[in-house]
């Protein structure tokens, strides 16, 4: 495959890449250059984790990439997760990587790291050390948001490790490529500024896109925010259920979550089930059928994300018709999943483990 087609793949991946020049450089001169996403193990995954993860996992690994993906329990520890219980949250990491088994991921290209085993070497916690001294207490607060967090918000002394530890997992793992969400963005650019002053290098930031949540966006709050803090603001959460698709949710589930979904007409940009179509059912369907009665036009076979908001914002298809079709897609999509947890001996205790554990920030 030639660095073009390459780096159109990654484009495809990153809504942000710091930066496209260092990014061939990268591919002309690494034959498989090594990329990470790493997630918190913190309770119940939603579709943004499990299959859009898999959608820009796999499209990594098409374009040359070796992927790890980065067990992250001990910053979840650190992040006070599953209520600080240390074991309960490696519990919930073996269940994410069970969700994934039926994603769709490659998982046979994919290694997976646990911060357990980082921690345990001590070249490690020297990086975690170089990179706190040669930091501000002010620089570090200011990447709170990779924890969930605001600036405004009083840390405890574990999540101004946090910070630290994640930009050490980067020169630690060695890696060339951060393909990780907008709302990691902060810490991927310490990570960029700090690491040539140690010796290091500067890793490529690609960042993925990050859906939307289901419920009406406060709008009227965040006019003024950048494109990357009005993304977090308004993206999907774990602690509000109703503002996301979970891998496990059952048919009835998504459709009750779908329904009352936010979904204004004609509107394309920052309507939720336009992104679920973009990002996730048109990545994985190719194209889709919106099914409708006769007399309102029959039914529409569509080729392209493209083609959909044209009609979208035309108003030649109905929200209602448009929250069927993302039901249908769905509930398609999630089905080996559910089967799989309730099939696999394993799957199904991790997932009655993780629904009966309290879901917090």
């Amino acid at each position: 495959m030639d660095i073009e087609t390459r780096l159109d793949l990654i484009r495809e991946v990153g809504e942000e890449i710091i930066t496209e020049r260092e990014l061939r450089h990268v591919l002309e001169t690494k034959r498989h250059p090594v990329a990470y996403d790493g997630f918190e193990p913190s309770g119940v995954i939603h579709i943004a984790q499990g299959i859009q993860r898999a959608v820009n996992v796999n499209k990594m690994i098409k374009a040359g990439v070796r992927f790890k993906m980065f067990v992250a329990d001990w910053h979840a520890w650190a992040n006070n997760k599953m209520g600080g219980d240390l074991e309960k949250i490696k519990r919930v990491g073996e269940y994410l990587i069970e969700v994934w088994k039926v994603t769709g991921m490659d998982l046979k290209r994919v290694e997976f790291v646990w911060a357990s085993d980082l921690v345990q070497d001590q070249e490690y916690w020297k990086k975690v050390m170089q990179i706190s001294r040669n930091s501000t207490i002010k620089r570090i607060i200011r990447c709170g948001q990779i924890m969930g967090r605001k600036d405004s918000e009083v840390l405890q002394a574990s999540q101004i490790l946090y910070p630290c530890m994640q930009c050490a997992d980067i020169f630690h793992l060695k890696i060339d490529i951060t393909q990780l969400g907008m709302d990691q963005r902060k810490v991927n650019v310490l990570a960029r500024e700090i690491g040539p002053k140690l010796g290091f290098w500067k890793p490529v930031i690609v960042s993925h896109h990050m859906l939307m949540g289901l419920l009406p966006p406060k709008f009227h709050l965040i006019p003024a925010m950048s494109k990357e803090e009005r993304q977090i603001e308004i993206k999907m959460s774990k602690s509000v259920p109703d503002s996301s698709i979970f891998m496990t949710d059952s048919a009835e589930e998504v459709k009750r979550k779908i329904e009352k979904a936010y979904c204004p007409p004609r509107m394309v940009h920052e309507n939720p089930l336009m992104e679920y179509m973009r990002y996730i059912i048109f990545e994985r369907f190719g194209s889709v059928k919106i099914e409708r009665p006769e007399r309102f036009g029959g039914d529409l076979e569509i080729g392209s994300y493209g083609e959909m908001e044209k009609l979208y914002a035309e108003g030649k298809i109905h929200p209602l018709d448009l929250k069927h079709a993302v039901i249908r897609y769905l509930n398609e999509l999630l089905e080996p999943v559910r089967e799989h947890f309730r099939k696999n001996k394993k799957a199904r205790g991790l997932d009655r483990f993780v629904k009966s554990q309290k879901i917090t920030r």
